[in-house]
């Protein structure tokens, strides 16, 4: 028996069954708007380039979803379910010695997606997960393939804004945590993009200042 857990614009989530297991259905929404045919390719690519995705960042040291069925057609992805705790609801539980070590960690496999050319494009504590001593980075859905550095500080700079909104009261240490890992995993290729991030930030307060 399935069960609906999320509703977004682009896509539901399930918890449901896969051969004994408990599983994640991803299930893209149909666009109205959009013709039928152009719909059905976009659902198709779409869904193609989320699987990619999530191979390709394992390949690169980062722990993902398994992939139990991919339907281009129907735009359907079955994962693995993860056991586990989002870091968004488990940051207030620890002490100041865990959270660095666990945003140090976070850091470190952001690096990795990034030495990968995989761009999260939703890099945020609600999309990852602590399962036993596993960091399992979820939802690729607005990911790409990219190696730019101004997609790189938007990634990170998204992250910084969920820890000044979300864990304001950690925001400085869980930050200088996730840019020690991010810097040990990136090497000389991390000032840059920590630049950026800072770069992408003022941007964004002189937006809303205007």
């Amino acid at each position: 028996m399935e069960r609906l857990v999320a509703k977004g614009a682009e896509a539901d989530l399930y918890i449901t069954e896969w051969n004994g297991l408990k599983a994640i259905k991803k299930v893209r929404n149909k666009k109205k708007y959009r013709h039928p045919e152009l719909d059905r390719q976009l659902t198709r690519t779409r869904t193609n380039h989320e699987a990619d995705i999530i191979h390709r960042a394992k390949k690169h040291g980062v722990a993902t979803p398994l992939l139990y069925s991919v339907d281009n057609e129907k735009g359907v992805i079955v994962m693995e379910y993860i056991d586990g705790i989002k870091i968004r609801d488990l940051v207030d539980q620890l002490d100041e010695g865990e959270r660095h070590r666990l945003f140090r960690r976070i850091g470190y496999f952001s690096g990795q997606l990034h030495k990968g050319g995989i761009i999260h494009g939703d890099l945020t504590t609600s999309n990852i997960i602590k399962s036993g001593e596993r960091i399992v980075f979820i939802d690729f859905g607005l990911s790409e393939v990219n190696f730019e550095v101004e997609k790189r500080g938007v990634d990170l700079n998204l992250m910084n804004r969920m820890l000044t909104s979300t864990h304001y009261k950690y925001q400085e240490e869980l930050l200088a945590a996730f840019k020690e890992g991010y810097s040990a995993s990136m090497g000389d290729e991390a000032e840059e993009t920590l630049e950026r991030m800072d770069e992408v930030s003022k941007r964004g307060r002189y937006i809303e200042k205007n």
